[in-house]
């Protein structure tokens, strides 16, 4: 299997890149290989400096670089040599079997649906975030802020794609879908939720337990969580700024804190596209950027795009 990372993405590339590449290389199977993509001058100047050999990895050079600030559709269809847009070539090819970038996140959505295009069937595809659990699980949140207002139908295929990504990546048997809501009963909530739940009910697509609330997003209620790209953004930020709270406050060596860092998850992949695709966070670390391969490798392995289609198609 070949993996592709975009070295030229994210705050700190590319040394983050470069040396979350390394640590990926150590851990994935001789029979794989990471493909780095970007300018190969300063690829091999990184490796150098890290007394690593540029023939452990195959470079594939671009020459331009889709900065974080750049408006995401502008910037995809004029540097059509940056190292996102090569990324995509390279899947859309079949020369790398996955990729993943910390890059400007909206060129990435760009990419992911205009190179590849959504599986057959799935309305709007969608990004998930990783949340974890007080009994040591995890829950799947989704959508996180590619869809901020989705329809009726759409939010139901989002219980679809997270239920088949826990099933198949994380290995929750039967997950439990609840729908995020501002209570439990089945008529709360605004007109969005409300139809959402009528659609819900009953569903042989995925094991539908009702609404959930906030107070549900880290116990064990639910293994998938569903609502609006808008209610997951604000709360995935909210819960990213309790976490940094709690290390202020001295809570490091917590356990369970310790289990809020992004660094450990990696990103998030782009469900319900025809490929491989896993986004990471500006601001990712050696070692995020280190998990951003291992599960976007993890993904296709997984055939999660193949698992999608099969579940519509049913």
């Amino acid at each position: 299997m070949k993996v592709g990372i975009d070295v030229m993405g994210g705050d700190f590339a590319p040394k983050s890149t470069i040396e979350g590449a390394i640590l990926a290389q150590k851990e994935i199977g001789t029979s794989d290989h990471i493909v780095l993509v970007g300018d190969e001058t300063i690829i091999r100047e990184e490796l150098s400096k890290r007394n690593e050999s540029a023939s452990d990895y195959e470079i594939v050079h671009a020459s331009e670089v889709i900065s974080m600030g750049e408006h995401p559709l502008k910037a995809f269809k004029t540097k059509t040599d940056s190292s996102i847009n090569n990324g995509f070539r390279l899947l859309k090819e079949g020369r790398i079997d996955a990729f993943s970038s910390a890059g400007n996140s909206g060129a990435i959505l760009i990419g992911s649906i205009y190179s590849l295009e959504a599986v057959p069937g799935i309305i709007r595809p969608c990004i998930a975030a990783i949340l974890p659990k007080e009994n040591g699980g995890i829950t799947i949140l989704l959508d996180v802020g590619t869809n901020p207002d989705p329809k009726p139908d759409v939010m139901y295929q989002f219980a679809i794609l997270g239920s088949i990504y826990g099933k198949f990546v994380h290995g929750i048997k039967n997950p439990k879908v609840g729908l995020l809501n501002i209570g439990e009963e089945e008529e709360k909530g605004n007109l969005l939720s409300q139809s959402a739940f009528q659609m819900m009910k009953g569903s042989n697509d995925f094991n539908f337990i009702g609404n959930v609330e906030g107070r549900d997003l880290l116990n064990d209620k639910a293994d998938i969580i569903v609502c609006d790209g808008f209610t997951g953004n604000v709360v995935l930020k909210q819960i990213e700024a309790m976490y940094q709270l709690m290390i202020s406050k001295g809570l490091h060596n917590d356990n369970f804190i310790k289990r809020f860092n992004y660094e450990i998850y990696g990103g998030t992949p782009v469900l319900g596209i025809n490929s491989s695709v896993v986004v990471g966070h500006g601001i990712s670390s050696a070692l995020a950027i280190k998990n951003m391969i291992l599960l976007s490798k993890e993904i296709k392995k997984a055939g999660l795009s193949q698992k999608i289609y099969g579940a519509l198609k049913n």
